[in-house]
């Protein structure tokens, strides 16, 4: 853990945040500042600073999780596609790796507040 990481910090729950999913390795939360209604990240407990020190078994659970939370995404919020977004270097402003999952990114839609897509995104 990074004591200065944000993502570190809604690990350790020291910042609320909407929790999709958490495991021993992974916690699956809704985007703070969303691009699309559902915009979703993955991020591996451990802290990586980015795509190039993370070790592969992580990438590939990282990756495995995505492919479920896809699924649920896209039929529980009745969207058609999902971007990934990795983002490296400048581009990367919190410094600890992660994966977005962005529904129907293209079309930039914001309809639902972040308690709406979670209340829908969590109801069994």
């Amino acid at each position: 853990m990074n004591k200065d990481c944000l993502f570190c910090k809604i690990i350790k729950k020291e910042i609320p945040s909407f929790i999709l999913y958490e495991d021993d390795d992974l916690i699956v939360i809704l985007d703070a500042y969303p691009d699309a209604d559902g915009h979703t990240l993955i991020i591996p407990k451990k802290h990586y600073e980015d795509i190039i020190n993370i070790d592969n078994e992580t990438l590939n659970k990282i990756f495995d999780k995505a492919r479920e939370i896809t699924t649920k995404l896209m039929k529980k919020l009745g969207k058609d596609a999902i971007t990934f977004v990795i983002n490296y270097g400048e581009a990367q402003v919190i410094k600890h790796f992660h994966l977005h999952l962005i529904p129907n990114y293209i079309k930039k839609e914001h309809k639902l507040s972040k308690e709406e897509v979670y209340k829908i995104l969590t109801e069994e």
